[in-house]
């Protein structure tokens, strides 16, 4: 499913008017830890680059959030996604297998957890659909890595393009202005690490 020009996704209800079965519980949890932050619908929606109008009906459970949004609001709220798709706390098994968790999909993006729920740093697996996030570029603290296992991603950072292939690797500072966007209609699988944080060696003291 594509992004329509302008970055917001598309309405993700049924014909029958009910939500599809991903991220069942987001809009209530956006909603508290919007509140809890101590931000207005407006402050928030500034931050997150969306319109109030906009994030009021992810809060209502009228629109679903795509993958780029939930990590944005994640940062702005200053929480990870699995808490806003509402997973325990971290286990003391540190160890992941595979099939521990159903993956979850919004907008298109497929992503499997590759982490446990509450650390600073959160792996994904993602599976990126062509056209993915349209003309939508993000700007937030932190920093990402993207390691693309299959297909071909384009990479636009600030005014440059990468295009990436399978064994290719990026590691940014995402206060720069980016966007990620499948290049071949087949998409593209990466792996995916995000922190809330920049790394000092960033932002090098004179």
């Amino acid at each position: 499913m594509q992004t329509p020009p302008g970055g917001h996704p598309p309405d993700l209800r049924t014909p029958a008017g009910q939500l599809p079965a991903e991220l069942p519980d987001v809009a209530p949890r956006l909603r508290d830890l919007r509140r809890l932050r101590g931000l207005t619908l407006e402050a928030a929606a500034q931050r997150a680059g969306l319109s109030p109008a906009h994030l009021s009906r992810l809060e209502t459970g009228r629109r679903q959030p795509s993958l780029p949004m939930l990590l944005s609001l994640a940062r702005i709220y200053g929480t990870t996604i699995a808490e806003l798709l509402g997973e325990s706390a971290p286990q003391s098994d540190p160890v992941v297998r595979a099939g521990r968790r159903e993956p979850a999909a919004a907008d298109g993006w497929t992503y499997h957890q590759a982490g446990v729920p509450g650390r600073a740093m959160q792996p994904l697996r993602l599976l990126v659909p062509y056209g993915a996030q349209g003309d939508l570029v993000r700007v937030h603290p932190g920093e990402e890595w993207m390691y693309v296992l299959d297909g071909r991603l384009r990479l636009t950072l600030g005014e440059a393009v990468h295009e990436l292939g399978p064994g290719d690797s990026a590691h940014f500072d995402s206060l720069t202005p980016h966007r990620l966007a499948a290049a071949g209609r087949e998409g593209a699988e990466l792996l995916f690490v995000h922190t809330l944080l920049q790394s000092p060696d960033l932002h090098p003291h004179p």
